[in-house]
């Protein structure tokens, strides 16, 4: 039957309708803050942008934020110069109002459109603003958007100037959200990076940056620099880079204080001037692959009028900025390599000795291939599906690859695996541990490298067949081996994989409880012992030591609709390589001693 369509149909919404209605066009996803990119933190960013803005402006060395990570309540109190007190409630809940639109007040503002502070509000179950300018205040307080009151008048007490801000959000867009503490403090620390000299107090807890984005670098890479940073900042440029050991090239970009994690113009023209610079100085023509392989970098600029591809601002648009940038860049790396020379000339080695070693690796990979052609047409380890990973065309977003330990577990998933989108990759035994190999190692062995093959990763993790990579092992001590190897070699030679959230843990039931009526699969000890008084006397209780000892027809549960992963996170962790070097390196006797000194036996265990 025909659907009618007629003026009826037609809807306008207001704006906050419209927030509220199409939350995802203004602060992205509406998850439940476990992940850095989630919307309560863009809901908090919104609001410090504006005090932000203020110090950028000149207004306020300080901005005091509370949380209580409990409820999710935020308070943000700023010592700028305040909302204007007649334009209080136009500036948090009428889209296309504020101050930023004049060059005059804010020069180089993030928050351009007009939008952040509203979408704030209307996606609060309570919002509340005051706004302090001498010796007066204006305040409003609102439910859901709604204006629920309002007032003006003389202050009391001495106030400084300023904005105060309190809101809560909305569980019912955001459900069971919660503020993570190192998600919110990695947010400050951008901020201070970016705005050396402003210090911001989370919890009376302050964060502060003398050296602006040196500062950044020097916390990422620590340990690993393999020069001193070269580091430049102007009003309204700033970049700093170094190179480590590491095979993945890492940057930060911002534009106006605003993370760009998706870059943009002024990315690719800070990665075409180092490689232009390196190239003037050298007197030699590198390739861009030897030059990039190592280097974490970070780069800030200001503009009046950015472009952003959307109201989150992940990537910068403004492509007639380019060719200035890529000479501005070019010029200021030039001149600091010639005021440091000797840093320079490390530079350079690093980047000759990468060099040498792709022309090596190149070599073995072309062994590797012909090896590969000579013994089968595909790999023997891989049970492929039929749909797989493609990112342009946004396909095969249910995709994954399961890599097992032995035939044993991989038969109990390939007889219970959905063959559209579920794929095996078996290995046999313990996979070669590659912490302290170089990458030709990864070519040499047969098992890596068909691992490699049945990823598509060989040449660039963007060729990545399957969204999620998933490592199923057995619940023993083999078995978490297995899976701190398998982790070691992604961290190591494709950490993209895990900093895109491509790489998962299977978690399966470490026990099955069951009587003649019910059965209940547990994950843990708490989950045994509920399960243990639910079935009443003498449950029949069986332990899961491997996969294999699984039913096919029980496991299909388990990577079906109730599968259970564990993302590998390794984003909030600094000291990465070292903790791998630790714990998978060739450091035995210190390991070992680790162990000892740390050693709890409980008394179960001397009983």
């Amino acid at each position: 039957m025909a659907q009618s369509y007629g003026d009826h149909n037609i809807q306008t919404l207001s704006s906050l309708e419209h927030i509220r209605a199409r939350t995802g066009m203004y602060i992205g996803r509406t998850s439940d803050g476990a992940q850095y990119e989630d919307g309560i933190y863009v809901l908090l960013k919104e609001v410090i942008d504006n005090s932000v803005d203020e110090y950028i402006m000149g207004y306020g060395k300080k901005v005091d934020i509370t949380l209580d990570y409990n409820s999710g309540k935020v308070t943000v109190r700023d010592y700028g110069r305040g909302i204007p007190l007649g334009k209080v409630v136009e500036c948090v809940s009428i889209i296309n109002t504020g101050g930023k639109f004049n060059d005059e007040s804010f020069q180089f503002s993030v928050g351009m459109n007009g939008v952040g502070t509203k979408a704030v509000n209307a996606l609060s179950t309570a919002f509340e603003v005051r706004a302090y300018r001498d010796g007066e205040f204006s305040e409003a307080i609102f439910a859901k958007g709604e204006l629920v009151s309002k007032k003006r008048g003389q202050c009391k007490t001495p106030e400084k100037n300023g904005t105060f801000v309190c809101f809560s959000p909305d569980p019912s867009i955001f459900k069971k959200f919660q503020f993570k503490e190192e998600h919110v403090e990695r947010r400050l620390k951008m901020y201070a990076y970016l705005n050396a000299g402003l210090t911001l107090n989370i919890n009376g807890k302050p964060i502060v940056s003398s050296n602006g984005l040196l500062d950044l670098i020097h916390d990422e890479a620590q340990f690993e620099k393999l020069y001193q940073p070269f580091h430049y900042r102007a009003k309204t440029l700033e970049l700093v880079f170094t190179h480590t050991n590491r095979f993945s090239e890492d940057y930060y970009s911002f534009v106006n204080g605003q993370f760009t994690n998706d870059g943009g113009v002024h990315l690719s023209a800070f990665k075409e001037g180092i490689l232009k610079a390196v190239n003037e100085f050298s007197k030699k023509k590198f390739d861009g692959d030897d030059v990039r392989e190592g280097i974490i970098g970070a780069i800030a600029i200001r503009l009046k009028d950015p472009i952003f591809e959307s109201q989150t601002k992940n990537k910068l648009g403004n492509t007639e900025i380019r060719a200035d940038l890529v000479a501005e860049i070019k010029r200021v790396i030039e001149e600091m390599f010639h005021r440091e020379p000797a840093e320079a000339n490390k530079l350079i080695n690093k980047i000759e000795e990468t060099s040498k070693l792709r022309a090596e690796l190149n070599n073995v990979k072309k062994l590797a291939r012909e090896r590969s052609r000579s013994v089968s047409v595909r790999v023997p380890q891989l049970k492929d599906c039929k749909h797989h990973l493609n990112k342009q065309k946004g396909t095969g977003l249910d995709s994954m690859i399961f890599i097992t330990e032995g035939q044993s577990a991989a038969g109990s998933i390939v007889s219970s695996r959905d063959v559209n989108s579920q794929a095996i990759f078996t290995l046999k035994g313990k996979p070669l541990n590659v912490c302290d190999q170089k990458r030709d190692a990864l070519y040499k062995n047969v098992e890596i490298y068909n691992l490699m093959q049945s990823l598509d990763i060989e040449e660039t993790v963007d060729h990545l067949r399957y969204q999620k990579v998933i490592l199923a092992t057995d619940a023993d001590v083999d078995g978490l081996h297995i899976r701190n190897l398998m982790i070691t070699l992604f961290v190591r030679f494709f950490d993209r994989i895990i900093k895109e959230g491509h790489l998962y843990i299977l978690e399966t039931p470490l026990f099955r409880v069951r009587n003649k009526k019910e059965t209940h699969y547990c994950y843990t000890e708490e989950d045994r012992v509920k399960a243990m008084a639910a079935c009443g006397k003498n449950p029949e209780i069986t332990r899961f030591k491997g996969l294999g000892e699984i039913d096919a027809k029980e496991f299909k549960e388990f990577i079906g609709k109730n599968m259970r992963l564990t993302p590998v996170d390794c984003t909030l962790d600094h000291a990465i390589p070292e903790t791998v070097d630790f714990y998978m390196g060739r450091n035995t006797p210190e390991r070992r001693q680790y162990i000892m000194n740390h050693l709890v036996i409980t008394e179960d265990a001397l009983n």
